[in-house]
């Protein structure tokens, strides 16, 4: 044969494509994802069931005297004390939201909108810190308001990142000054 004849001989129709074996593999993609998603809520809800020892959220006061600070922001979640990876569930405090904050000479009064608002009480407070992460979200050194409080029997970190970052040393001042002023009244009686 001639190579023309030949090259004409080998020459086949381009393979069709198989659309059986390519939704299947999409279906079972799909499937996978789905399970995938319905694992994480399942292991977000069995979170939520192992802290239920934790009490009920305090509620703000009728009177809470004099504002001292006041800003607007996000509200990233709130860990075991210490535990910067242990989110805490219970109660909404793990929903991530904005958050205004307000502290006063009562205590510190989250509220979200769009999640449940919670206050911790001055007595509660134990310390304020600036650092870089929680639960999840990292940020550049000093980037997070970090606020330790004591809840039930336990020390809860509850971190913010106010709309203006420069706000976050007036911030921890104003809240370490509140705890050593409550420690020192407390320590007099």
């Amino acid at each position: 044969m001639t190579p023309v004849l030949l090259l004409a001989a080998e020459k086949e129709s381009a393979q069709v494509t198989d659309w059986a074996a390519r939704i299947g593999w999409v279906v079972g993609l799909a499937l996978f994802v789905a399970l995938v998603y319905w694992l994480m809520r399942e292991g977000w809800k069995w979170r939520g069931t192992l802290q239920g020892d934790l009490p009920e959220l305090p509620t703000p006061p009728e009177e809470t005297g004099p504002v001292r600070l006041t800003t607007s922001g996000r509200y990233h979640g709130s860990t075991t004390a210490g535990q910067w990876l242990d989110r805490i569930v219970a109660h909404g405090l793990g929903t991530r939201s904005r958050a205004e904050l307000m502290l006063t000479d009562a205590g510190l009064d989250v509220v979200r909108p769009g999640a449940s608002d919670f206050f911790v009480p001055a007595a509660q407070l134990r310390e304020a810190r600036l650092d870089k992460g929680i639960a999840g979200k990292v940020l550049t050194e000093g980037g997070l308001l970090v606020v330790t409080w004591e809840h039930g029997d336990r020390l809860i970190d509850s971190g913010f990142r106010s709309d203006h970052a420069a706000e976050h040393n007036e911030w921890v001042e104003a809240i370490n000054a509140m705890i050593e002023t409550n420690s020192r009244e407390g320590a007099e009686r």
